[in-house]
């Protein structure tokens, strides 16, 4: 798998690609070494250089930035709180999943909770600058992905897809709220 090119399907013609990874096997292992492992890199590696090394504007006191030290092992850590909440996320999916009318399948859960999270790494970048950190609000588009994926891989009932979307996109809002708030007060560094 290229994980370049099924980030930029992804983000382009959600609705394509989604029938082909409907179509790929779903082994969680695979898609976590070879997709997740390097998309999820963007927000820890922008996240790390915009709080160490750029630093924050603050009037009267100067730039503040982030040891390094500290920068470094947020990165890390919010990497890691990424490829969890993902995993979580796909749980939460997967029990979830009969109330609305689909069918347990984990390895399509997760197949769904780490495709729909592609354009929120993406906005990770946005973490390179303390101005442009509103625009990380640009991932929200992951909502939209993942409406499009559910009926698709959970089999859903497409009358209760919108319904199925917003429960998902909340426990996801809370997972990411809570990890970030995790890795600023660690750390002192942004968390996406």
């Amino acid at each position: 798998m290229n994980a370049a090119r099924r980030a930029k399907a992804i983000l382009l013609d959600p609705a394509a690609e989604w029938a082909r990874i409907e179509q790929e096997t779903g082994d969680p292992a695979f898609v976590l070494s070879q997709y997740v492992a390097w998309v999820a890199l963007t927000p820890a590696v922008f996240g790390f250089i915009g709080a160490s090394v750029v630093g924050e504007t603050v009037p009267g006191a100067g730039t503040l930035r982030a040891p390094i030290f500290n920068g470094l092992f947020g990165a890390i850590f919010g990497y890691v709180m990424t490829c969890a909440t993902v995993l979580v996320l796909a749980l939460i999916i997967d029990l979830i999943a009969p109330v609305f009318g689909g069918r347990r399948d984990f390895d399509s859960a997760f197949k769904l909770a780490v495709y729909s999270f592609t354009p929120v790494w993406l906005a990770g970048i946005f973490l390179i600058l303390p101005g442009l950190h509103f625009l990380v609000l640009t991932g929200f588009y992951g909502a939209y992905v993942l409406w499009l994926g559910l009926p698709r891989l959970m089999k859903s009932n497409p009358q209760r897809t919108q319904d199925f979307t917003a429960l998902i996109v909340i426990a996801a809002f809370v997972l990411v709220y809570l990890a970030a708030m995790a890795q600023r007060m660690v750390f002192g560094t942004p968390g996406l």
